[in-house]
């Protein structure tokens, strides 16, 4: 058995947990909203069309905040198609994924389905087709009060307080040769950053995010942070990341490792941004939105262009394994560790497309296995998130080289003094025993959670939605000042601990 060991010390702290760590992410893409939040007609829908079932499990899932259209969809996106009366709205071409879009689902229709849903929305606006002006006019018909051409539209469209948006997306993956209206680092930096200095003149009070790299696999990463930034690093306060993980080839140690990618790629995106700093002389520290991250297997997806055109067709509606929840689990646990750059994360994307919930017309909204680490994460990971330094035996990877058999990371809340620790084995055929040293009070272990360890290619379905779901352990032994538990092979594990009162 592998034995890993760690200290937990409330005294070595990285950051505050960021609320909207919590994201997930909404596209007009496949039936993520047709079919998806919105379908009306079915029975679980309300009178508006609004799936309840998805709300209620996106309530479950704990998400924070959605961020809204897309996506690649947006690049060629006409907010006003998407608002007033819902029988004058054309149907339109989405460039972005070949389908027919209804345009019945539009803005305020996202923003009623926020408010039921208790969650803060991310805007994004078009600066792929579209440009300055037309942020502003979106702005406009959003945040000012009224008495303005765009804000009175919205007014009278049924709407009359503003809807006060405060995060905006300045555009979407803009160096994508996928994209329409791809640009240049440069191109897109000074558009970027006028587009900011005009929002901001609307509503000073608004957060901006400009576009990082599409992947780190691009051949201009780096140099595109760094291009986009010299242009508009005074007027944004993110840029964004994305990336999705897949196994490649036989390297399943390499895929349940992929946290150790997107450590390395966030701590790419920081030293760029900090080298830009650094040559402006600026005391600004630029945070993170890491608003599109997930499980992918885009490898058998054929691509937009070989698409028939279609309304709301099924796309990427992967189904995920345990394998696969133990994989995200570790991803949230890798944005936690950089709570003190990532303010912003998004799942993408929520409903059906590469998503923890799934609905089909003829039954209720089930959990894919991936929606219980991001659930029990976003429900216990409170307070503070504690500087852990695991001591691990290492495996091999083919495409990582060495890589950690076991990882670690804890967050506390001071208030409650309570403690969660969170725990990947990675080695496919040993369990591990992790030995947790608890500096300070003597804690008692009050849950102790599995996923994964048996199983590992089971997923929940239509049929079979509850097979997959965490499960209770006691294989774990409290001592003085700390405990040890068992970590079973391929496997994630939640441990919350409480001070003993005496």
């Amino acid at each position: 058995m592998l034995t890993c060991t760690a200290t937990i010390d409330p005294a070595f702290t990285i950051a505050p947990v960021p609320p909207r760590l919590f994201g997930s992410f909404i596209e007009h893409m496949g039936r993520c909203v047709y079919g998806g939040v919105y379908e009306p007609g079915h029975p679980e829908a309300d009178v508006d069309g609004l799936r309840a079932d998805v709300i209620k499990l996106t309530r479950e899932l704990g998400v924070s905040a959605v961020r809204y259209p897309g996506g690649n969809f947006v690049s060629g996106y006409r907010w006003e198609d998407g608002v007033g009366p819902v029988g004058d709205r054309p149907v339109t071409l989405d460039l972005a994924w070949r389908s027919l879009e209804p345009n019945t689902f539009g803005l305020n229709e996202f923003m009623s389905w926020a408010r039921q849903t208790d969650i803060e929305p991310i805007m994004a606006v078009n600066l792929g087709t579209r440009g300055v002006e037309d942020a502003c006019n979106l702005l406009e018909y959003t945040n000012f009060p009224g008495g303005t051409r765009y804000s009175d539209l919205r007014i009278a469209h049924g709407v009359r307080d503003p809807h006060n948006i405060k995060t905006w997306c300045l555009g979407n993956e803009m160096d994508g040769p996928w994209q329409v209206g791809q640009k240049t680092g440069t191109e897109y930096g000074r558009l970027a950053a006028e587009t900011a200095k005009a929002m901001r003149r609307i509503d000073p009070s608004i957060e901006l995010v400009a576009c990082g790299s599409s992947n780190e696999r691009m051949p201009t990463f780096g140099s595109w942070e760094a291009d986009v930034l010299d242009e508009a690093y005074d007027v944004v306060d993110y840029i964004s990341l994305h990336a999705y993980f897949e196994q490649h080839g036989d390297d399943r140690t390499g895929f349940l490792a992929s946290a150790q990618v997107m450590d390395t790629f966030i701590d790419g995106v920081v030293a760029t941004c900090d080298h830009i700093a650094a040559k402006k002389r600026s005391r600004r520290k630029l945070k993170l939105s890491f608003d599109e991250w997930n499980l992918w297997y885009e490898s058998r997806f054929a691509g937009q262009d070989n698409l028939e055109w279609a309304r709301a067709p099924r796309l990427i509606e992967d189904e995920y394994t345990v394998e696969d929840a133990v994989v995200l689990g570790n991803l949230l646990m890798s944005l936690l560790r950089h709570s003190d750059r990532v303010d912003i994360a998004c799942l993408a994307q929520l409903v059906n497309v590469i998503a923890p919930i799934r609905t089909e017309p003829d039954t209720g909204a089930w959990r894919q296995t991936i929606f219980y680490p991001f659930a029990l994460t976003a429900r216990h990971a409170r307070g503070e998130v504690l500087r852990v330094e695991p001591t691990s035996p290492v495996l091999h990877s083919e495409t990582l080289g060495d890589v950690a058999a076991v990882d670690v990371t804890a967050t506390r809340d001071p208030e409650t003094g309570q403690t969660t620790i969170f725990a990947v084995n990675r080695d496919d055929s040993q369990a591990a025993t992790l030995r947790l040293a608890m500096a300070g009070e003597e804690h008692d272990i009050v849950e102790h959670v599995v996923l994964g360890g048996q199983d590992l290619l089971a997923t929940n379905s239509k049929d079979a939605p509850r097979r997959v779901e965490p499960r209770s352990s006691t294989r774990h032994f409290v001592e003085g000042g700390g405990f040890s538990a068992e970590l079973p092979p391929v496997s994630w594990t939640m441990i919350r601990t409480a001070p003993v009162r005496k």
